[in-house]
């Protein structure tokens, strides 16, 4: 319902719980676009990356947003996502 309102988009930054002064100034720039159900960090290796890497991938999603790019993460989202899911078993 988030994306249909407008107010999060299918690719992007995770949204965050914490508040904007706790992040440095370079990391602030994921907040020039709006959150995402997926994004860089999610099919880059979520789990295995500290919050420092996070926030580059966050980073370079938003120097490199484009709808092309936006596509190539969609397309790995689906692989990824199973791939997590029938590791766990």
């Amino acid at each position: 319902f988030n994306v249909l309102w407008g107010d999060m988009s299918l690719i992007g930054p995770r949204p965050d719980v914490a508040t904007l002064s706790s992040y440095k100034s370079w990391q602030r720039r994921r907040f020039d676009v709006r959150p995402g159900i997926t994004g860089l960090w999610q099919v880059r290796g979520k789990n295995e990356t500290t919050f420092e890497q996070m926030m580059r991938y966050d980073s370079q999603y938003v120097d490199n947003h484009s709808l092309w790019f936006d596509a190539q993460i969609l397309a790995r989202t689906v692989p990824t996502v199973f791939g997590q899911l029938f590791s766990r078993r």
